[in-house]
Protein backbone atom coordinates (compact mmCIF):
# COMPACT_ATOMS: atom_id res chain seq x y z
CA UNK A 1 0.00 0.00 0.00
CA UNK A 2 1.42 3.49 -1.05
CA UNK A 3 1.08 6.46 1.65
CA UNK A 4 1.13 9.82 1.58
CA UNK A 5 4.87 10.62 1.45
CA UNK A 6 5.26 8.41 -1.42
CA UNK A 7 2.60 9.96 -3.67
CA UNK A 8 3.97 13.39 -2.57
CA UNK A 9 7.78 12.16 -3.70
CA UNK A 10 6.19 11.34 -6.99
CA UNK A 11 4.46 14.05 -7.31
CA UNK A 12 7.79 16.21 -6.46
CA UNK A 13 9.65 14.41 -8.76
CA UNK A 14 6.89 15.00 -11.54
CA UNK A 15 7.46 18.99 -11.07
CA UNK A 16 10.84 18.44 -11.51
CA UNK A 17 10.18 17.12 -14.47
CA UNK A 18 8.10 19.66 -15.60
CA UNK A 19 4.65 17.76 -15.42
CA UNK A 20 3.18 19.80 -13.73
CA UNK A 21 -0.12 18.39 -14.17
CA UNK A 22 0.39 14.80 -13.34
CA UNK A 23 2.66 16.16 -10.54
CA UNK A 24 -1.18 18.09 -8.87
CA UNK A 25 -3.01 14.57 -9.55
CA UNK A 26 0.15 12.59 -7.04
CA UNK A 27 0.34 15.04 -4.63
CA UNK A 28 -3.85 15.49 -4.34
CA UNK A 29 -3.79 11.99 -3.76
CA UNK A 30 -1.31 12.16 -0.79
CA UNK A 31 -3.51 14.87 0.46
CA UNK A 32 -6.20 12.77 0.22
CA UNK A 33 -4.52 10.09 2.73
CA UNK A 34 -3.13 12.99 5.00
CA UNK A 35 -4.68 16.48 4.28
CA UNK A 36 -2.68 18.23 7.51
CA UNK A 37 0.49 18.23 6.23
CA UNK A 38 1.94 21.89 4.88
CA UNK A 39 4.48 20.56 2.59
CA UNK A 40 2.01 18.78 0.75
CA UNK A 41 -0.15 22.05 -0.06
CA UNK A 42 3.03 24.12 -0.63
CA UNK A 43 3.94 21.04 -2.98
CA UNK A 44 0.44 21.10 -4.91
CA UNK A 45 0.60 25.02 -4.95
CA UNK A 46 3.91 24.89 -6.97
CA UNK A 47 2.60 22.97 -9.53
CA UNK A 48 -0.72 24.87 -10.27
CA UNK A 49 1.52 27.96 -10.04
CA UNK A 50 3.22 26.83 -13.25
CA UNK A 51 0.37 25.85 -14.83
CA UNK A 52 -1.07 29.77 -14.18
CA UNK A 53 -3.92 28.31 -11.90
CA UNK A 54 -3.03 31.36 -9.63
CA UNK A 55 -6.62 30.68 -7.80
CA UNK A 56 -6.06 27.30 -6.84
CA UNK A 57 -2.23 28.33 -6.60
CA UNK A 58 -3.34 30.61 -3.53
CA UNK A 59 -5.43 28.55 -1.68
CA UNK A 60 -3.44 25.90 -1.40
CA UNK A 61 -0.38 28.37 -0.30
CA UNK A 62 -2.71 29.91 2.53
CA UNK A 63 -3.77 26.21 3.29
CA UNK A 64 0.30 25.57 3.73
CA UNK A 65 0.08 29.04 5.50
CA UNK A 66 -2.95 27.93 8.02
CA UNK A 67 -0.89 24.61 8.90
CA UNK A 68 2.24 26.27 9.14
CA UNK A 69 2.51 29.66 9.84
CA UNK A 70 6.99 29.57 9.61
CA UNK A 71 6.36 28.44 5.83
CA UNK A 72 8.45 31.18 4.06
CA UNK A 73 8.41 30.55 0.80
CA UNK A 74 4.34 30.14 1.01
CA UNK A 75 3.97 34.02 1.55
CA UNK A 76 6.67 34.43 -0.92
CA UNK A 77 5.26 32.65 -3.50
CA UNK A 78 1.58 34.31 -2.73
CA UNK A 79 2.95 37.67 -2.69
CA UNK A 80 5.00 36.73 -6.26
CA UNK A 81 1.30 35.79 -7.69
CA UNK A 82 -0.11 38.73 -6.59
CA UNK A 83 2.31 41.03 -7.77
CA UNK A 84 2.48 39.26 -11.31
CA UNK A 85 -1.21 38.44 -12.69
CA UNK A 86 -2.70 40.71 -15.35
CA UNK A 87 -5.59 38.61 -15.82
CA UNK A 88 -7.11 40.46 -12.88
CA UNK A 89 -7.52 44.39 -11.99
CA UNK A 90 -6.09 45.93 -9.15
CA UNK A 91 -4.23 43.25 -7.33
CA UNK A 92 -4.16 43.56 -3.52
CA UNK A 93 -0.58 44.88 -3.11
CA UNK A 94 -0.66 45.66 0.42
CA UNK A 95 -1.75 42.13 0.95
CA UNK A 96 1.58 41.27 -0.91
CA UNK A 97 3.48 43.27 1.32
CA UNK A 98 1.85 41.63 4.22
CA UNK A 99 3.10 38.18 2.80
CA UNK A 100 6.81 39.51 2.15
CA UNK A 101 6.99 40.65 5.85
CA UNK A 102 6.34 37.55 7.11
CA UNK A 103 8.72 35.79 4.83
CA UNK A 104 10.90 38.62 5.88
CA UNK A 105 10.50 38.15 9.48
CA UNK A 106 11.70 34.51 9.36
CA UNK A 107 14.52 35.26 6.85
CA UNK A 108 15.91 39.19 6.84
CA UNK A 109 18.18 37.81 4.42
CA UNK A 110 15.88 36.33 1.06
CA UNK A 111 17.22 38.24 -1.31
CA UNK A 112 14.01 37.67 -3.82
CA UNK A 113 11.67 38.60 -1.34
CA UNK A 114 14.01 42.02 -0.75
CA UNK A 115 13.33 42.34 -4.82
CA UNK A 116 10.02 41.74 -4.43
CA UNK A 117 9.44 43.98 -1.28
CA UNK A 118 11.40 46.77 -3.67
CA UNK A 119 8.66 46.40 -6.23
CA UNK A 120 5.37 45.85 -4.56
CA UNK A 121 6.64 49.34 -3.13
CA UNK A 122 7.56 50.88 -6.46
CA UNK A 123 3.73 49.78 -7.41
CA UNK A 124 2.09 51.24 -4.34
CA UNK A 125 4.21 54.73 -5.53
CA UNK A 126 6.43 53.93 -2.47
CA UNK A 127 9.79 54.83 -3.77
CA UNK A 128 11.71 55.87 -0.80
CA UNK A 129 10.48 52.55 0.84
CA UNK A 130 11.26 50.34 -2.69
CA UNK A 131 14.93 52.28 -2.36
CA UNK A 132 15.47 50.75 1.02
CA UNK A 133 14.64 47.63 0.48
CA UNK A 134 17.15 47.31 -2.77
CA UNK A 135 19.78 49.02 -0.74
CA UNK A 136 19.70 46.43 2.12
CA UNK A 137 19.47 43.61 -1.04
CA UNK A 138 22.92 45.06 -2.11
CA UNK A 139 24.40 45.45 0.87
CA UNK A 140 23.83 41.18 1.12
CA UNK A 141 24.26 41.03 -2.39
CA UNK A 142 26.51 43.35 -4.14
CA UNK A 143 26.83 41.69 -7.28
CA UNK A 144 23.16 41.85 -7.86
CA UNK A 145 22.71 43.15 -11.17
CA UNK A 146 19.00 43.45 -11.38
CA UNK A 147 18.82 45.18 -8.13
CA UNK A 148 21.29 47.98 -9.31
CA UNK A 149 19.19 48.32 -12.40
CA UNK A 150 16.34 48.71 -10.20
CA UNK A 151 17.84 51.32 -7.85
CA UNK A 152 18.92 53.25 -10.96
CA UNK A 153 15.89 53.43 -12.21
CA UNK A 154 13.90 54.63 -8.97
CA UNK A 155 16.86 57.52 -9.05
CA UNK A 156 16.33 58.41 -12.39
CA UNK A 157 12.87 58.51 -12.69
CA UNK A 158 11.20 58.75 -9.83
CA UNK A 159 13.38 60.29 -7.06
Amino acid sequence: MTDYQTYLDEGIACINCGDFSKAAEKISTSIELKNDWEISYFYRAVAYHAMEKYDDAMLDYTKAIQINEKMTDAYYNRAKITLSRKDINNPDIKQAVKDLEKALEQDENFLDALFAMAAAHKKLGNYKTALHYLDKLIALEPDAVNAKAFKKLLLQKYL
